[in-house]
């Protein structure tokens, strides 16, 4: 281990134990084995860190200790963001007592109020002005209001699938040639066993009618979109989320089936599940897998209510306001670094987790996608809702969401995801009721090529985002250390083309600036931590700033041809032989200017998510074209994506053989083993257990590849078996 010597700072070592906090006297106080680092500085708190490279320890992370980046000696002890309380800017749709604190042992109430139908909030489905044109026996449009179709469909036994389709098509009349619901049938006549889903049918399926049918009651409260340049947020119970959820389910939100550009919500992710053809995949068991993800967690929801809540909130931040990279003084050195290839950022308790997100919230949650957003928002079903109400965002806008519960395990990545079984929470709950689970949606940009993304602008671009995310609910004026830190990984490294040594620096420098602590998170590659390390090193032993290495960088992209050359040599080779970058006009010009270069395939992919929701009387039609596009699209980044790209073919191997060949787990089993408390209570994988040198097998993605192991190992799984209601033994 090494100390790195900051200039004017004096240090003391002692072989005593401190706590790692700030005392009395304004001192930093830092904990490192049995050395303790001391430094005085006036009112300015500056620490420099070194990771720990000890190749011979049986600790499989490099730096500091996930507990350095808690801000308390305990796992729950950091500062909890601030609480539940309405005002101008922040809608909650429930009742808070005076005291602000919540009932832990039930759901609140609902916040009284009056349905608004207009553009500045979400069209709910039992709204009187929502209407539907019927065309009577005689030929003659009549207009019907919609919720009333909605209950009488939703209200009749529903036996099979076939029902399910017709209920659905009854009050959504203009897609009757275009929705035919062959995933939908194929998951219930061929991928579950008949026992599954007759249970499914008979018992829970009546209960989401019933939740989607108590919507009026739950939500009586207009609920405001989350419109671009705006800085707002909105609060639901969990209740109230698992029935607009439950709406979504049967495709009840009017408006919001279009895939036309024009439409009223054609700056909106989509909310119905089938209007991204959710239920229409046959080609992959990964979209059946996700469906069991969301069976799993209704069933959940309808046996026993939550009684929590969720935070959503949209921070955007002028191009104006956002860091001059250029001229940022702060160290790289001075902000504890955590890296590890063995935990997945879901795993990371008490820290902020980072969704690796698309402009588009949720990406294909509702279509083929099976990577990381898409995964995180079906084992925490709650985060979908946020596609409801907020619009894309923009380069220089991120949405926290605080409080969401996870209900399923899962194993594999891309095509090899499966459900894994009922995942019982145990994250804490703050004073609003909102379990201490902060997921921060960060959207990279796509790259069609290196060069690209190390364009100037890119670059600047990628660092804004970052730093709009990582900077919420800090105190930008202060030196200290903000916490919790933040849990990411490879973000924008997969189907978006980004490389991961540099996303990992421009997070780094992004998290220095906002002086919030990080987690990297490297997937299975071994490689990756140790060159993130030794990066991590170099540039704390020769006291490089955020702004230094920003030019360095700059400067990278314009000496060097990216496509042959890497980054971390260069910057190896430019600190070592003490050069510094030449001076660049642009380098003292705050970067205001935010563009993205966007592939061909993603722009067909952009088209048709822009093109959603219908007016009243449109013809309604689908774009089927682009829906075909996007799907094939899909399907290409799918086959062609890998977590990081710096796993060898065999390791690849190594890792797709941690995935056990009996990973479908019946739901039924789940289920029945949660309601006869036989499954634990799941305990933090974090604490205490950092020393692991094994996969998790609960949530760590697998690496695809096309090996015959891969081959064999797919033949060796039943495609009957399931994760709901299958009493068999698997």
């Amino acid at each position: 281990m090494r100390l790195v010597t900051i200039p004017r700072l004096k240090l003391h070592l002692k072989s005593c134990s401190f706590p790692n906090r700030v005392n009395r006297h304004n001192h930093i106080v830092t904990r490192k084995y049995s050395e303790v680092a001391l430094f005085t500085r006036k009112s300015v708190h500056i620490r420099a860190f070194t990771m720990n490279m000890d190749m011979d320890s049986s600790n499989s992370w490099r730096g500091v200790p996930l507990t350095e980046l808690y801000g308390s000696q305990s796992l729950w002890g950091a500062p909890e963001f601030p609480l539940v309380s309405p005002s101008y800017n922040h809608a909650v749709l429930y009742h808070v007592p005076s005291s602000g604190c919540v009932a832990n042992d039930r759901p609140p109430k609902p916040q009284v109020g009056q349905d608004k139908w207009d553009s500045e909030h979400v069209r709910m489905p039992f709204s009187d002005q929502s209407l539907y044109p019927v065309e009577d026996s005689k030929g003659e449009t009549h207009l019907k209001k919609r919720w009333d179709m909605i209950e009488s469909a939703l209200s009749k036994p529903i036996r099979n699938s076939q029902d399910l389709a017709n209920a659905i098509l009854s009050y959504n009349t203009k897609f009757k040639n275009t929705w035919k619901f062959r995933g939908l049938h194929k998951l219930f006549n061929e991928y579950l066993e008949e026992e599954e889903s007759e249970y499914f049918f008979d018992v829970t399926l009546p209960e989401i009618a019933k939740l989607a049918l108590a919507l009026p009651k739950l939500v009586q409260a207009p609920i405001p979109l989350l419109r671009q340049h705006k800085n707002r947020s909105v609060s639901l119970s969990q209740q109230q989320i698992s029935s607009l959820l439950a709406n979504a389910f049967f495709c009840t939100f009017p408006r919001r089936n279009s895939t036309k550009r024009t439409s009223e919500y054609a700056s909106y992710p989509f909310i119905n599940f089938n209007t991204y053809r959710f239920y229409e995949a046959t080609d992959s068991d990964a979209n059946l897998e996700k469906l069991k993800c969301i069976c799993h967690y209704f069933r959940r929801v309808v046996t026993k209510v939550p009684v929590g809540s969720v935070t959503f909130s949209r921070r955007s931040v002028p191009p104006r306001d956002c860091p001059s990279w250029p001229r940022s003084d702060r160290l790289i050195g001075s902000l504890p670094l955590h890296v590890e290839p063995h935990n997945t950022i879901e795993d990371a308790s008490s820290l902020i987790q980072v969704d690796f997100a698309n402009k588009y919230l949720g990406g294909g949650v509702l279509g083929h996608g099976c990577v990381q957003e898409e995964i995180r928002f079906v084992i925490c079903p709650e985060l979908m809702i946020s596609m409801l109400f907020t619009e894309v965002l923009r380069p220089n806008e991120a949405l926290m969401m605080i409080g969401c519960e996870r209900y399923s395990k899962y194993t594999g990545y891309g095509h090899t995801f499966q459900f894994a079984g009922d995942f019982v929470d145990s994250t804490p709950r703050d004073s609003s009721g909102r379990r201490r689970c902060a997921v921060l949606a960060i959207d990279a940009a796509p790259y069609a090529a290196v060069t690209q993304e190390f364009k100037r602008e890119a670059i600047t671009r990628e660092l804004n985002k970052a730093w709009v995310g990582v900077s919420f609910d800090t105190d930008l004026q202060s030196d200290r250390l903000q916490f919790p830190g933040v849990a990411t990984g490879n973000w924008g490294c997969g189907a978006f083309g980004g490389t991961p040594h540099l996303k990992s620096l421009l997070q780094l420098m992004a998290c220095a600036h906002a002086r919030r602590p990080m987690a990297y998170f490297t997937f299975g590659d071994t490689q990756l931590r140790d060159d993130i390390a030794n990066m991590y090193n170099l540039l704390s032993r020769y006291n490089v700033t955020v702004g230094q290495l920003y030019k360095y960088i700059v400067r990278f992209s314009q000496e060097k041809d990216v496509v042959f050359s890497r980054l971390h040599p260069y910057l190896e080779q430019l600190l070592k032989g003490g050069k510094e970058p030449s001076p660049n006009p642009g380098d003292d010009v705050m970067e205001t200017s935010i563009t993205e270069t966007v592939p061909a395939t993603v722009s067909a992919i952009e088209s048709e998510l822009s093109s959603k929701s219908p007016d009243l009387f449109s013809q309604d039609d689908m774009d089927q074209s682009l829906l075909e596009v996007t799907i094939q699209s899909e399907q290409s980044v799918q086959q062609t994506y890998t977590p990081t790209q710096h796993l060898t073919k065999t390791d690849a191997i190594k890792t797709e053989e941690k995935t056990p060949s009996h990973a479908r787990i019946s739901l039924f089993d789940a289920m029945t083993k949660m309601e006869s408390g036989e499954l634990p209570t799941a305990s933090n994988t974090l604490l205490g257990n950092q020393r692991r040198n094994s996969l998790l097998n609960d949530g760590s993605p697998s690496v695809e590849h096309e090996s015959e192991t891969t081959s064999k190992h797919n033949k060796s799984i039943s495609r009957k078996i399931t994760d709901y209601f299958s009493k068999k033994p698997i």
